[in-house]
């Protein structure tokens, strides 16, 4: 049975394949969060591996982690498991801190959609011409025009 090669990415091919440009991975690699191999000649390359680590990242990121957070992240993960419970702590203070913003976009979601039902009443007569935006919006009473 012959031995599976590991496919091996230039930098170039890489980011085409991850979606992130040359210069983001090489700021990456700058603040230690990825570490491309090398060949013998210095020349940096990827494999699946690094496409796997590096997706993980941009799932982290669009939490709304910072490039701070996930340094700390990265090094705690590189200390093993005996940094486990810092992990927790940090990934639980990522999860308040996106669910308030998950909030906010939801709010924002809601009056964008209650903002065109609106227009849309005016249009067809269902809303009468001389009521407003805000007190249709009392009117619907979803909560969101709350101070969170």
């Amino acid at each position: 049975m012959p031995v599976e090669i590991e496919k091996r990415y230039r930098i170039g091919d890489f980011s085409e394949m991850i979606g992130l440009n040359s210069p983001t991975l090489r700021y990456y690699e700058k603040e230690g969060l990825i570490k491309p191999n090398r060949t013998e000649n210095g020349v940096r390359y990827y494999t699946e591996i690094d496409a796997k680590w590096v997706r993980f990242l941009l799932h982290l990121k669009s939490t709304g982690m910072t490039i701070e957070q996930l340094k700390r992240y990265v090094k705690l993960r590189a200390e093993g498991d005996t940094t486990i419970n810092q992990r927790i702590e940090l990934l639980e203070e990522v999860r308040r801190n996106f669910e308030i913003e998950f909030q906010q976009l939801q709010d924002s979601w809601t009056i964008l959609n209650d903002k065109l039902d609106w227009y849309k009443g005016k249009n067809g007569g269902q809303i009468e011409d001389s009521e407003q935006f805000s007190d249709y919006l009392q009117s619907l009473n979803h909560g969101y025009l709350e101070e969170r």
